[in-house]
């Protein structure tokens, strides 16, 4: 049986700084246990740093795997360095609007992740890109229209998945009518239930029921679903909409709890706590040790008074349980010399010049 501390370390996704494994992170994650750490481009170097960096990861985790996940979207939001493939964003895969071409880049994405130990990518954008003056989202939608979005968001999930790499649908209900950037402020939208369920909600419904894995929350204030509180806080929205109506059973993330949208307004204590009443299975922070620390505090109090019961903290425990059991057993270490051959390999190159070539060629017809 998995003690207290235990279990409430598997509901978190921590980031950390650095590009190696410390004694002191390894002693954060032996003593804290988290189920899972996301890579940024600040942790990344090269082929071979990155297979020692996951590799050593791993080892501080013998019992249980951990989720090991990057933002590898394509275009600006693309954390890997050279010489691995990196394809364009969203925008101009809708623009080929080809699911053959979206399941073809995302299943090479998949490839090369999991050669060098990534397990995870938190992707696909499932936003409609509907207000062009969004700052966030922009060419990182596959559209402005749901059509393309659902289409392409589902053959991206599935080259990702079919390739043993949990995709992440992002980010629930919809970011893609916000007028500003929740990492400096909270956006509010201000849209009618019917002009979300018309826009923003058809690609998340798609995916809540071919087989996306995770999902990632909007820290995003939407008036008609929940005056009082974004969607990542909001039991309105994720457990009577996502889980109850929409009928999804994967494991719900947190967006990174750190982003001002958040951390303005509530301590990355209550934050947290919130989070998991509201519905969600893994409170996702991206950077500070310190807090990291002061949410796994938090929540382990929070069950010890029976703000959070057990019988709540169960059923997170047994989805991130289920996810791992079906993407990462049995765990293999990443193998360099396999690495150095499928990272960047002419096949992959190709593939991107064919997206390439038939983007020209729609813009071609289009002027």
């Amino acid at each position: 049986m998995l003690m207290s501390r235990e279990k409430i370390g598997q509901l978190f996704m921590v980031g950390f700084e650095g590009t190696a494994v410390t004694p002191d992170l390894a002693d954060f994650i032996k003593e804290y246990k988290p189920g899972g750490v996301i890579l940024f481009a600040r942790n990344l170097e090269s082929i071979e740093q990155i297979v020692d960096l996951t590799n050593d990861l791993q080892r501080c985790s013998p019992h249980s795997p951990l989720l090991i996940s990057i933002d590898q979207e394509g275009g600006r939001v693309s954390r890997l360095p050279k010489p691995f493939t990196i394809f364009p964003p969203g925008d101009v895969l809708g623009r080929c609007n080809s699911s053959e071409l979206a399941y073809a880049a995302a299943a090479t994405i998949a490839k090369e992740l999991r050669a060098v130990g990534i397990n995870m990518n938190m992707a696909p954008v499932l936003d409609v890109n509907s207000n062009p003056a969004n700052p966030v989202i922009g060419d990182r939608a596959f559209g402005t229209t749901p059509g393309p979005v659902c289409e392409l968001g589902l053959a991206t999930a599935g080259g990702l998945q079919d390739n043993r790499v949990v995709a992440c649908g992002k980010h629930f209900p919809g970011h893609g009518d916000t007028a500003t950037d929740s990492h400096k402020e909270l956006p509010v939208v201000e849209a009618p239930r019917e002009q979300l369920e018309q826009i923003e909600f058809p690609s998340f419904r798609r995916a809540t029921t071919h087989g996306v894995a995770t999902m990632m929350t909007a820290h995003v204030l939407y008036k008609a679903l929940d005056d009082q509180q974004p969607a990542t806080l909001s039991p309105a929205i994720i457990t009577r909409l996502l889980r109850e109506e929409m009928r999804y059973d994967g494991v719900v993330l947190t967006d990174d709890l750190e982003m001002r949208a958040i951390i303005d307004h509530y301590g990355i204590e209550e934050a947290t706590v919130r989070a998991l009443l509201a519905g969600c299975d893994m409170p996702l922070i991206c950077k500070d040790r310190n807090r990291e620390i002061a949410a796994i505090t938090a929540l382990d109090k929070a069950v010890a008074e029976g703000t959070v019961t057990s019988q709540r903290l169960d059923v997170s425990l047994a989805r991130v349980a289920r996810l791992k059991q079906q993407f990462l057993v049995p765990y293999k270490p990443a193998v360099l010399s396999d690495a150095k051959l499928i990272v960047g390999c002419r096949s992959h190159q190709l593939l991107l010049r064919t997206i390439h070539q038939a983007r020209e060629r729609v813009a071609r017809v289009a002027g």
